[in-house]
């Protein structure tokens, strides 16, 4: 059970509870794990992880990894207080992922899909020539069999350690859904907290379907950048998923326990 620190703070065993990082509640993991981690006191959206994404979404033991061979390197030497190499290796170990994005195949409902999930937690799931270049092959290999594509998305924005090679995936990328869009084969992006940037501003708002979770912050500009630049007051719940759905940037607000059951509907819609 948590316990009371001196003060009258709570302290959190390891490995048996989390703490909620907008309530401050205790909750057992094994609670938050059957809600799908989402607070069941406040509804506050814990991030998860690709694997536990590709559980949620996909059909159990469908999910087949792509181009996990192609690794980042160093091509500007990047040094800052850390050179980019050991960042990278850094985050590697952190996640267990080699790259901020994982990419494949898989089924949802049964219909055969071509998925790609950033991650957060890998420099901020940051878009890098390998992370352009796994998204840009996945989208040919689903133009190639046919099949539709779905990208979670979650990110900071462009990698300033690889400069204007970064942001040459954003083009990249946009241009192998527009081959994709030609070919009538449907493209469902889903939106998670955060989805900013380069990504924002790339393939995430380029879906057929874009799907937002609940109290997701989208945008391109994070906003306090945006009122230090116009010097006005933002309206109240600026660049949350609600904002821009009532604004006809977004189609839908799902949440995550229905999640995959929204995205086999509209994958039944597309099929028929």
């Amino acid at each position: 059970m948590p316990v009371e620190e001196p003060g009258g703070k709570k302290s959190v065993p390891g490995g048996l509870w989390t703490k909620c990082e907008k309530c401050n509640e205790i909750i057992y993991n094994k609670e938050l794990g059957k809600n799908f981690k989402v607070c069941p006191k406040c509804g506050y959206y814990f991030r998860l992880t690709p694997k536990q994404r590709i559980r949620l979404l996909l059909d159990r033991g469908s999910f087949r990894e792509n181009y996990a061979n192609l690794k980042p390197s160093d091509p500007l030497g990047f040094v800052a207080v850390q050179s980019y190499k050991n960042k990278v290796k850094q985050d590697q170990k952190k996640t267990g992922l080699s790259e901020a994005v994982i990419s494949g195949e898989g089924r949802i409902g049964k219909h055969k899909v071509a998925i790609a999930i950033l991650d957060f937690d890998f420099m901020g799931g940051s878009m890098a020539s390998v992370v352009g270049e796994r998204v840009t092959r996945l989208i040919e290999k689903a133009i190639k069999k046919r099949i539709p594509v779905v990208i979670v998305s979650s990110s900071g924005g462009a990698r300033m350690q690889e400069g204007v090679l970064s942001l040459m995936q954003m083009a990249k990328t946009s241009a192998a859904l527009g081959l994709l869009d030609r070919e009538r084969i449907p493209f469902i992006s889903i939106l998670t907290n955060p989805t900013t940037g380069g990504v924002s501003a790339s393939f995430a708002m380029l879906g057929d379907v874009i799907i937002a979770e609940p109290r997701a912050l989208i945008g391109f500009a994070g906003p306090r950048v945006i009122e230090q630049t116009i010097k006005q007051k933002l309206p109240e719940g600026f660049q949350t998923s609600e904002f821009l759905l009532k604004h006809g940037l977004i189609d839908m607000i799902i949440e995550r326990k229905n999640l995959k059951s929204t995205v086999v509907r509209i994958l039944n819609l597309f099929s028929s």
